[in-house]
């Protein structure tokens, strides 16, 4: 049951316009604080109303402002779950999921409410107020709300955001279970790009009202078409670049020329590779390894199970602690390396670098 956006409307920065068609796949719909993803969900919704455009889901023209289609939020059949999950404060578990089963006979509402609350792991909260829940029950009795009249498409607008890492955690495996079972489309609204990943199969990057990314996740991790989607997908690692020969460009920033195994289809403007994807080469290798550069450690920073380690080029850092790249590595590998004298060898492999076309100024990465 696909779902047709294509819609714009005037906002007091920028202008909303954007048009994709969802399918029966979790879509994540990344982007920073500002960026109109609430809103976009909102005219999907039919609670804001867009300038233009036209919406269908599954046939069902939902808006066609050409022709004076405006259905109503109430009967699009579109269930949402909000950032704050939105529960009425003076209902309880019970009567906040069977707020919008009202219409059905009161056995047919009735097993309804109680498939739904078992479903979202909450059957024990249903005589209870929201002001008794945790914010992780509250987030499971807001979900199991919106699929309670079964929608044929879903909205979630940062369900995540308010919870934290344990809860997070739990409310992440709920929402996996649940997308696995729904037969609709589903969007998710996030700014936080694991999340995204994690959770949608198809990712939608968008910035300043404008899509700046679309398609499978994957596709946009190793190959991200702009400076803004690498950084807003996570990756800490870019440089200005210049093309100097068939598969090798010049780094500007890193200062150095690197071979790469990506088929170039224009001009380059930048160079990226993610942290996780800087390797080190044996310090006995020989100087016929393809990208391969002498590193000095900067600064190091520490997680429970990783090692962020910021990284000077070619010569022994200064006093003002510049460095070139930020590599990722598990404590493990760590370990065996740390205590060898510097400098080490810094891999930048050919199939992890991608590049991008020319575009606007870069801010020092």
């Amino acid at each position: 049951m696909p779902l047709e956006v294509h819609i714009e409307k005037t906002l007091a920065e920028f202008a909303l316009d954007v048009a994709f068609q969802a399918e029966d796949e979790p879509l994540g719909i990344l982007g920073p604080s500002g960026a109109g993803k609430t809103m976009l969900l909102r005219c999907i919704a039919g609670l804001e109303h867009p300038n233009r455009g036209r919406i269908a889901l599954g046939g069902r023209i939902l808006l066609d402002t050409g022709r004076g289609i405006r259905v109503p939020a109430r009967k699009r059949r579109i269930g949402m779950l909000f950032q704050h999950y939105g529960l009425f404060p003076h209902r309880s578990v019970r009567d906040n999921v069977g707020f919008s089963l009202r219409q059905l006979p009161a056995a047919q509402r009735d097993r309804r409410l109680r498939l739904m609350l078992e479903q979202m792991h909450a059957a024990e909260l249903e005589p209870r107020y929201p002001r008794q829940l945790s914010g992780g029950e509250q987030q499971r009795v807001a979900l199991a709300r919106a699929l309670a009249s079964d929608p044929e498409a879903l909205l979630l607008d940062e369900p995540l955001s308010a919870l934290d890492a344990h809860l997070r955690s739990q409310m992440e495996a709920q929402l996996q279970e649940t997308f696995s079972s729904y037969r609709g489309p589903v969007l998710l609204v996030t700014h936080n790009f694991e999340e995204a990943y994690r959770l949608g199969a198809q990712l939608l990057v968008l910035s300043r009202g404008r899509i700046a990314a679309f398609g499978p996740r994957e596709e946009t991790f190793r190959r991200p078409p702009s400076v803004e989607v690498a950084r807003l997908t996570g990756c800490k690692n870019i440089s200005q670049a210049r093309m100097v020969a068939e598969n090798t460009i010049e780094a500007v920033q890193w200062g150095c020329r690197l071979r790469i195994a990506q088929r170039l289809a224009g001009p380059v403007g930048h160079v990226g590779i993610r942290a996780h994807h800087l390797d080190f080469a044996d310090p006995a290798g020989g100087t016929e390894e393809q990208n391969v550069f002498a590193c000095w450690l900067v600064r190091s920073s520490e997680t429970p199970f990783r090692i962020s380690l910021y990284l000077r080029l070619h010569r022994p850092p200064e006093q003002s602690g510049a460095y070139e790249l930020q590599a990722e590595v598990f404590k493990e590998k760590w370990e065996r390396f740390r205590h060898l004298p510097q400098p080490w060898r810094v891999k930048l492999s050919p199939e992890f670098l991608f590049v991008m076309p020319e575009s606007g100024s870069m801010e020092s990465a």
